[in-house]
């Protein structure tokens, strides 16, 4: 069988197929390690609280937490708490951009064919709010924002080049985008994104295949919450680690609620997710001890995090 588009995937820096075995990657974040640990769905300055004290106790060190709700749902005040709570414990605080599909007037999205629109952003005016979300965080000293709209990525990525944004805002994409393959991934690196959340339903090679094609970290959730598949996959982490570094291993939770939007209404809720998440990241780093020790993990404050300023 002739070998169809070989030629110009090469040039493209692309890999031909999904290697055969177990692709051992040697990138590395810059202080040399191989992984990080996120805590997501930290949603305001209790829950990181939590998680820092939660951590604390199980000794389970975190780089970033990130939230989901949005700037746009939170307080001057508590994106103001929540920056110096990150600053103070030199954590990457990584909030989302507010507007998206699934907050907007369009039914589309809820569809069985729309909910391939994610978390788009419908027309200039969600776009232009968008903007303002991340202008916002980054007055309140915000140094890690996450995108969900391929738009929005080229468009913060030209403004932080321009000066109109911080030059050390770290871009984070959401899982919602989804870069199932090779291409589709390096085109969100080659627009902007500093860390790059791929689907978490990605067998070994196929993760190994487009880590061949990404120089920026890669984030993976170890456990999927239901609404993007409820995978629990802790026995594959130490494959992860090998082929996907540098890779953030993230803790979402099975069999749980869907918070966003979040607030005070369902504070006790969000709490006590994210005291598991973290217990769910004592559970990973025991394995990683037990099965992956010549592992090597990043320091906590790292220069390169978004930490906040």
């Amino acid at each position: 069988m002739p070998e169809i588009g070989k030629k110009t995937l090469t040039e493209l820096g692309l890999p031909y197929g999904d290697p055969a075995g177990v692709l051992v990657s040697d990138k590395r974040f810059p202080d040399g390690g191989q992984y990080r640990i996120e805590i997501p769905s930290t949603e305001g300055p209790r829950a990181l609280q939590t998680v820092i004290e939660e951590a604390a106790r199980r000794r389970v060190p975190v780089h970033r937490v990130s939230q989901g709700s949005g700037v746009m749902l939170m307080t001057d005040d508590e994106i103001v708490e929540m920056m110096s709570i990150g600053r103070e414990h030199r954590m990457e605080v990584n909030l989302f951009v507010g507007p998206r599909a699934t907050f907007d007037v369009g039914a589309q999205v809820f569809s069985a064919a729309g909910k391939t629109l994610g978390l788009s952003l419908r027309g200039a005016d969600q776009l232009r709010f968008a903007l303002e979300d991340v202008a916002r965080g980054c007055r309140l000293g915000m140094r890690s924002i996450l995108v969900s709209d391929i738009g929005s990525l080229q468009v913060v990525a030209k403004m932080r080049e321009t000066g109109e944004l911080p030059p050390n805002l770290i871009i984070k994409t959401s899982v919602m985008m989804a870069p199932c393959n090779p291409a589709s991934a390096k085109l969100i690196e080659d627009l902007g994104a500093d860390t790059i959340n791929i689907p978490s339903d990605l067998t070994i090679p196929q993760i190994a295949a487009i880590r061949t094609a990404l120089t920026k970290p890669i984030d993976f959730y170890i456990e999927a919450p239901d609404n993007i598949g409820g995978f629990i996959r802790y026995y594959e982490i130490p494959d992860i680690i090998r082929v996907a570094a540098p890779v953030y291993l993230k803790f979402g939770l099975r069999n749980s609620p869907d918070i966003y939007p979040c607030g005070t209404h369902i504070e006790n809720t969000a709490l006590a997710l994210s005291r598991e998440r973290v217990r769910r990241a004592q559970i990973a780093m025991e394995m990683i001890r037990r099965a992956a020790a010549d592992a090597v993990m990043s320091p906590l404050g790292a220069p390169d995090l978004g930490i906040p300023e």
